[in-house]
Parts: structure tokens; sequence; C-alpha cells
């Protein structure tokens, strides 16, 4: 306790001096303002005092005192000032100036006239101090503000400051998230947590031996809630939080991204206890492997970062977090014990977690006794923190907009349709005949995948258009969270995902272009199913492909040749072929249940999935209170009996047995006779 109170109090006084140096730096400024702003209004106001005056010749100037219209003449050395007597409506005289003629008689005129006149005794001291004063005070003050702006622009590291790290620091508590405010991520908290304890009670840790992690590294797909953990972090270890993008750090100039590095870190070590946090940290991590290509700048950067994470103490608390979607590029150094100690994986939430994060966003919104918020997570199965936030947002403005004061069930599921297909396109007027045959598309989706009972049941069917462009779609639930897909699973969704064209077919005796995304997500299954699962007879159990950017696009890399892949080709055909053959075969021969759902469909637009099952098993004559065996998902086959053995092997005493030849390790070929061993 007392070295943390030790560390807090020395945090305080480094704060202090930065405050002493700032508030220097300030006045500087003020004081270098207020002579330029002093310097420039007496210029300004000698320049108007002369702008005044109006120039006039010295003939005029006679003519004026022979009409009386002056008032006063004040004669200087270079000029001769005039003031004119005030006419009706001012306030003042008007002045007028002209040069100084070889005039004796001027003084006699004045007198005469009545004016009142004086000759200025000229001051060649406070001249010439003015005129060196307005020659070399400009020059110098300009001087001074370009030094002043260069040494404290450049103090950073580079001209106008673009060397200086320009990370967001929080002090203490001020990133507001603490532990609580994340949820589905509790290994990924308990590995974190262990870190925040070590910041908090380092004594307990340093007297068994142990030393702060240097670095922990998030890694996970988008929106997976990596950096509310790092703020998480800094609000739970109650040290600065110092917080920025690892793009930050690369600007076009070579040397800027190592001197904002070399920046980052000084600053940091001055206020340590602290945490550093850079964000998509990929940016500047990348592998200097020339087959990514090479980047001089962004390798300077990298290096200089390597160095300091192997420089700085761990004795004072510094703590480096980092996160990515692409760990695959960064470069191996980076990634070794010494720099970032610990990998954090940062997945999709399962159904508990789903649950937990929706709490948490549903704090804040009032909702009624129908909401259940473990059937929205188990509609959204593969969906990350932000999604569910997003959805639980959704929720709130269509319930404002419905004129209710609360959240419902409906609600939700309709936000979770927006988040997922879009908004729904009203203005989109179809024709009768489109309308049929979408209707028959998607009953054809939902009457297959009643029909099999390795499908998942349907939760709603609808026709009408969304924003994102489906001009209708079928909503599917599964019952329970799933972990792995049998192969027989895979089959039924191919078969459920080409059952919409086979509708189309068996109706219309025609096809339509509306199953473009559906012959894009089957092909991609037979294709996984065939490259990655092993679940082909002809290749078997070779991997033809792999998974590059696991938490981005998923995209598949191919390990195979040419030949190969076209065989993988043929191999994914045949499988659609397959398994569009079972969808017409289903849906030829329950024909009456597709027509008659696809009728109520098209009357009423949208359908729940209690009616459509109410309308197929009216159809198809099925009783849904009967009793149903219950089916094992995955169910285990009986072991094989063991052969009984023969009656004179039986009949044998145990207790004598033949003894074995004791076999060679490496056997010795015998030469066949006849040859010749010199041959």
């Amino acid at each position: 306790m007392d070295n943390q109170n030790n560390r807090n109090n020395q945090n305080r006084n480094n704060q202090n001096d930065n405050k002493n140096k700032n508030n220097k730096q300030g006045l500087s400024f003020v004081i270098l303002t207020a002579v330029i702003t002093t310097f420039l209004v007496l210029t300004l106001y000698q320049f108007q005092r002369n702008s005044t005056a109006e120039e006039i010749t010295y003939d005029k100037f006679l003519k004026m005192i022979e009409q009386h219209k002056v008032e006063k003449v004040v004669v200087s050395s270079d000029r001769i000032t005039i003031t004119a007597k005030k006419e009706k409506g001012e306030r003042i005289g008007k002045e007028y100036f002209t040069g100084v003629m070889r005039d004796d008689n001027l003084s006699e005129r004045l007198y005469k006239s009545g004016i009142k006149y004086e000759q200025e005794i000229p001051d060649t001291t406070s001249v010439v101090v003015m005129n060196i004063v307005l020659t070399f005070l400009p020059i110098v003050l300009i001087i001074g503000m370009f030094y002043w702006s260069f040494k404290h622009m450049t103090k950073g590291g580079g001209p106008m400051g673009i060397g200086k790290s320009n990370a967001k620091m929080y002090v203490e508590k001020e990133t507001g998230v603490t532990f609580k405010d994340v949820a589905g991520q509790d290994e990924a908290k308990e590995s974190l947590q262990e870190v925040v304890d070590f910041l908090h009670n380092p004594g307990k840790y340093t007297g068994v031996g142990a030393k702060l992690p240097k670095g922990a590294l998030l890694v996970g797909p988008p929106g997976t809630g990596k950096t509310l953990l790092a703020k998480a972090v800094a609000g739970e270890a109650r040290v600065p939080f110092f917080s920025l993008s690892g793009s930050a750090f690369v600007e076009m100039y070579v040397g800027v991204g190592a001197s904002r590095v070399r920046d980052l870190f000084k600053e940091a070590q001055k206020i340590a206890p602290c945490i550093i946090f850079i964000d998509e940290i990929d940016a500047i991590g990348k592998s200097r492997d020339n087959q990514l290509g090479g980047n001089d700048e962004r390798e300077q950067t990298l290096n200089q970062l390597l160095a300091e994470m192997d420089g700085f103490d761990t004795n004072k608390g510094l703590l480096v977090l980092a996160a990515t979607n692409r760990p695959e590029i960064l470069d191996p150094a980076l990634l070794r014990p010494g720099r970032f100690d610990r990998r954090i994986i940062v997945e999709r939430p399962d159904l508990k977690g789903r649950v937990d994060v929706l709490k948490v966003h549903a704090k804040s919104v009032r909702m009624d006794e129908t909401v259940d918020l473990e059937a929205i997570a188990l509609a959204t199965s593969g969906a990350v923190g932000s999604d569910l936030a997003n959805m639980i947002n959704e929720a709130a403005i269509t319930a404002v907009k419905h004129g209710r004061n609360a959240v419902c069930q409906s609600d939700l599921f309709e936000a979770v349709e927006v988040v997922l297909v879009g908004k729904e396109k009203k203005d989109r007027i179809m024709s009768q005949e489109e309308r049929r045959i979408v209707s028959y598309h998607e009953v054809g989706h939902a009457l297959v995948s009643a029909l099999q009972k390795d499908a998942e049941p349907v939760q709603k069917i609808t026709i009408v258009p969304r924003t994102m462009g489906a001009l209708g779609y079928v909503m599917q639930t599964p019952e329970e969270e799933k972990f792995l897909n049998t192969k027989k699973e895979l089959e039924a969704m191919l078969v459920s995902m080409l059952a919409g064209r086979a509708a189309e077919e068996i109706v219309f005796d025609t096809v339509t272009t509306g199953a473009s995304n559906d012959i894009e997500k089957a092909t991609k299954t037979a294709r996984a199913m065939i490259t990655q699962y092993g679940m082909s007879e002809k290749f078997g159990l070779i991997g033809l492909e792999s998974i590059q950017n696991k938490y981005l696009d998923g995209r598949a890399v191919k390990n195979c040749g040419e030949a190969t892949a076209a065989e993988i080709d043929q191999e994914v055909m045949d499988m659609l072929k397959r398994a569009y053959g079972e969808a017409k075969r289903l849906l030829s021969e329950h024909r009456k249940s597709l027509d008659k759902i696809a009728a109520f469909l098209i009357e009423k637009e949208t359908i729940t999935g209690k009616e459509f099952m109410k309308i197929f098993h009216e159809a198809e004559g099925i009783d849904p209170d009967a009793p149903k065996k219950p089916e094992e998902r995955i169910a285990m086959s009986p072991a094989p009996e063991e052969p009984k053995k023969p009656e004179e092997e039986t009949a044998m005493s145990p207790e004598y047995e033949e003894p074995k030849k004791p076999e060679e390790q490496i056997a010795i070929s015998t030469m066949p006779e006849g040859s010749n061993s010199e041959e």
C-alpha cells in the first residue's frame, strides 16, 4: 500500500511539474502576443492620425488666411498643420497640412489675422530613437516569433510538431468503463483481472518473484469489445490510460512514426504506472517479410516499438495493450514473449454471453413483461456485442415510433430483422405475378425445412421487400446453441437453400434470378464440406483449403493444384445436384401443402412460424398433439459384437503357449541361392 501511495504522489508531482511548465509556456505566449498587439495598435493609431489631415497647396493655405477660415497653425520642421474654423454642424474643425515654404511674411499675416500659431521645437533625440524603434522593432518581433514557434513546435520532434505523440490520455477513472460494463467475455476478463490486480497490489506478486506482463494482445473479430475491454482495464486499475490507433504513427515523412513512438513511451514513463492501448496495431506491426511488401517508414516505426517494449522496466508498472483482428500478418518479433506476453482471444459470445450482453445494454431501456432476452439471443447466433447493442437501440426507436412507452418482444424481433436484412421497403410495389413467385420461393424454403428432421424450425416467413435487397425471406431459429454441425445437418441445409429454386421450377416450369444468394451460400457450404471438413468420399480427409483472415472475411485459399481444383468443382456440382433433386422430390410429394401455405402467405404477406406449422399440419393431416418419440441429434452407433472363438482354441489350456521366436529390430535379408555376392 505504501508503494502504491508513493507512486500516486510521484504521479501528482510529475503532473504538477508538467502544469507549471505549461503555465510558463502560456505566460510567455501571452506576453509576446501583448507586445505585438501593442505595436500594431500604436502603428495604426499613428497612421490614422496622419490620414485624418488633408494635404493642400500653399497658395490655398494663404487664401484660407485671407478668408479668415483658419483657427490655428502649427509650424513644424517638415510641415505646416492648419486647423480650420468649425462650420455649422461640425464638432471640430478640419485639419489640413502643407509643406514648409521660405516665407518671411507668414508670421505677420497670421498675427494680423488673429490666428493662433506656434513653432514646434524639434526633439532630435526622440525622433532618432523613434526611427530606430520603428525600423528594427518589427524585425526583432518577427525573428522572436519565428524562434518561439520553431522552438515549441519542434519540441516533440520534427517541424510543426509532427513527431509528437497525439495519444489521448484518460487520467485515472475518466474512462468511465469497468468490467461490469463488459459482458460475454468472461475468459478475457479473467485474464485481464490478473493484470489489474498486479497494478493494484504489486507487492503481492513481486514478493514471489513475479513480474508484470509487458504486453497483452487482444485478438478477435470486429465489434466483440476489444477497445471496451482495454478501457475497462484502465477504469478498474485507476491509472492513466493512453489511447491511440496504429495509423496515428503513420505519416508521409520518414522517421515521424519512430519519433512518435519514442515520445509516447517517454510521456508514459513519466506518469507510470499507466496503460498504453494501441488499437489496430496491424497498421504498424505488419510482418517485415518481403512477400507482404516492404515499407521503410513502417518498418522503422515497428523497430522503434520493438526497442521500446524491450527497454522499459516492468517494475514501473507500464503495460502495453494492443488490439487487432489480423494476427496472422503481425511480425513474429512483436508476438514473442517479452513483448506481448499474453494473447487474449475475444471471440463472438455464445448463447449465455449474448444474453449477458443484451442485459447490459437493456439496463437503460424501459421494457415490458413480454421481453424474453434468451429468445432474442437464440435468434442472433453469431452476433457480436456491437450488433446486439444496435438491436436494443433499434428496438427502443421502434417502440417510440409505434407510440409505446416501453419495448416489447415484437420490437426486439423487428430490430433483429432490421439489423440482419434491413428495413421494410413499403414503397416498392410488386406485381401480382412476382408476389406469387416470391411466395412460392419462400414457402419452398420453409416447407423443406419442416419436412427434414435435421433442419432448424421456422420462426417467420415474409414477402415484404427489405432495404438490403431481399424480396422476401424465411427466418429460422435454432432450438439450442450449436457448436458443431453434422454431415446430415449440412446436407439438410443444402436442400433447404435450393428449395426456393426447386419450388419455382415445379410450380411455374421456369426459374428466376431470385435464387442467386441461395446458390452462393449453397456453393460455399458444399465447397467447405469437401475442402475443409473432409465430408467427401472422393477426397476423404485431405485438407484442400485453408482459411486466411479468420476474424475478417474468412477467405479460403487453395492448397492444391489446378487439376485437383477442377475435380473439386465437379464434386461440388454433384453435391448440389443431389441436394436440388432431393428438394424437388420433397416439394413434389407435398405439393398440396405448398399451394395452401403459399396462398395464405400471398394474402397475409407475413406469417409466423406457428401459423405456418398449423397450416402444414392441417394439409398433411398430422396431429400436432400426438406424442413424439424423442430422437437424439447425434445418435451413437452400437458397438460390434466380438466374434466367438473356435472350440479348438477354447479347449486349449492357457497354461502352455508355444514360445515366440524373437524378432530382430532390423531384419537381414537373405540372399537367394545361386547368386554371387561379389556381383
